[in-house]
């Protein structure tokens, strides 16, 4: 390549860069026709091949999907322009989940907002690192006032918080900062520099039943090993029995274990139940635990009057996991861990003289890396501040509200249809429930296997027919079906039409007796 300084026959200076450095956005003519072009064939792309078509599945296989993408090289040696390159994604697009289609309510996916998916082109344009300020400026002073913000409507009066990747990293930080505390005060030890003392072998973590997994994972990574997690039973309600919480205590007492944090969950992955937020800060006050809620699902009740009042307790907690995209609306990802006392961020602080040197500390400068498990991270804050200003908290809680209602309403189909069996009716927005087959013969008769099978087989062929996105779960030993409705499009009426598909397919797919017992 030609050096800055080359020239070439007739004495002019040769631009030393690659050809392929067009490809940047700049204040230049042509490096912004070039961004609008591109950008106005992607949201073509949006338009045509994904919201068109994907509704809410093709059905391809992964087989299919292998065969589609195969004339495709994934590291070309030259490449041919933006425009062919973006023709590529159609059969990505076409055979992606619809998430805004009514029928697509498997999981805590949520359609994403407008206003949301128009501040993603304006951070992923920016790309600002919220690592250190100087990265990230604006973006730092943003994501700060928004936290505070957080904080308050989750009663913390001197809070703190960071934004994280969703609940996975929210809950790990939380217990990463209750490992550091209690191994900190109780054993004198610096975990950052030191690692773990042999007596923190019997330090452990209590939760429900049906809390994440991700408090096992943390355990896990933090170095206490899965074992330290010890799961709750659960009442009728699918939320954490308090009368089981003080036996399990009582048990690990006599075996010399330290409960150090326990886990409550505003919103199970399953039922979307609630555990009991106030009795368990009672608890954690008497056992000097940390107590930490993942409320990745249903802290979005915050934004409502007629729900606040399910997270009662809520502001007790040393940390709160919260998720903006499941019921705020937010393209992935997108979440928060806030806590209660903005120095516990203390136990895990760290400086970079080549990124937040301490001298920035001294000066005041805010570099956010000191609060995260993250270095280099998304300016997501600026997703739910646009939708905030679109929409603002009276919008979203209206949302949150008529989904919660719908689920009210799809229990009450499941229980009107002789051919379901409603496993759960949540104080959320899901409904878990069971075709069974051959109701003459008694209540779910065929049981096990053959029951489960069929269950199991009316998910895959909605799924493969492209009808529907319905998730199964397993309860109690038994297959169901899981209707998680995040999208506020979806209707009674498509709910109505979703079961009685649900009960044809149920009728169409059952084995006859003489299949059955041949």
């Amino acid at each position: 390549m030609n050096g800055v300084g080359d020239v070439d026959g007739v004495g002019e200076r040769r631009d030393p860069r690659p050809d392929a450095a067009k490809w940047f956005l700049s204040g230049d003519d042509d490096d912004r026709a070039r961004y609008r072009d591109a950008m106005r064939r992607a949201c073509d792309l949006v338009l045509d091949e994904f919201a068109a078509e994907a509704t809410p599945y093709s059905g391809a296989t992964p087989e299919e999907l292998d065969d589609a993408l195969a004339r495709f090289e994934m590291l070309p040696h030259e490449g041919d322009g933006v425009a062919a390159a973006l023709d590529r994604t159609e059969p990505i697009l076409r055979n992606s989940v619809g998430v805004s289609d009514p029928t697509c309510i498997a999981h805590l996916q949520c359609p994403p907002t407008i206003p949301a998916l128009a501040a993603e082109v304006l951070l992923t344009a920016t790309n600002q690192s919220m690592d250190s300020w100087d990265q990230s400026p604006a973006a730092t002073q943003l994501e700060r006032r928004f936290v505070g913000e957080l904080c308050d409507l989750f009663g913390y009066e001197d809070g703190d918080g960071v934004f994280t990747s969703g609940g996975t990293q929210s809950n790990f930080v939380g217990l990463l900062l209750a490992r550091n505390k209690v191994v900190l005060e109780e054993y004198g030890v610096d975990v950052q520099r030191e690692g773990l003392p042999p007596e923190a072998r019997d330090l452990r973590i209590l939760c429900s039943a049906d809390a994440h997994f991700t408090a096992t994972q943390a355990a896990s990574h933090l170095g206490l090993g899965e074992n330290a997690v010890v799961t709750v039973p659960t009442d009728d309600d699918r939320r954490l029995s308090m009368a089981a919480f003080d036996e399990t205590v009582a048990s690990l007492r006599e075996r010399g274990k330290r409960p150090f944090a326990i886990v409550a969950t505003a919103g199970t992955t399953d039922f979307g139940s609630i555990d009991p937020l106030g009795p368990l800060a009672d608890r954690a006050a008497e056992l000097d635990c940390w107590y930490h809620v993942d409320a990745a699902w249903g802290g979005a009740l915050a934004l409502s009057d007629d729900h606040a009042d399910k997270l009662a307790g809520i502001e007790a907690a040393d940390s709160v996991a919260v998720d903006f995209h499941k019921l705020f609306y937010q393209p992935i990802s997108c979440g928060a861990v806030l806590v209660r006392d903005a120095s516990a961020y203390d136990l895990i602080d760290r400086n970079a003289a080549y990124l937040n040197p301490e001298r920035d500390d001294d000066a005041g400068v805010p570099n956010l890396v000191s609060k995260s498990v993250q270095t280099t991270r998304r300016f997501d804050a600026l997703k739910p501040f646009v939708t905030m200003q679109a929409l603002g908290r009276e919008g979203l809680a209206s949302m949150v509200e008529y989904t919660i209602d719908l689920a009210d309403d799809a229990a009450r189909l499941v229980a009107a249809d002789p051919d379901l069996r409603l496993v759960h009716d949540s104080d959320l927005n899901v409904v878990v429930f069971r075709y069974v087959p051959d109701r003459e013969q008694g209540d779910d008769p065929a049981g096990g296997s053959s029951a489960d099978d069929l269950n199991e087989a009316i998910r895959d062929s909605l799924l493969d027919d492209g009808e529907a996105v319905v998730a199964r779960t397993t309860v109690d030993g038994e297959t169901c079906l899981k209707l998680t409705l995040l999208n506020p499009r979806t209707t009674r009426e498509d709910l109505r039409d979703l079961l009685r598909e649900i009960s044809a397919r149920g009728t169409a797919l059952e084995p006859t007796t003489d299949d059955r017992y041949a």
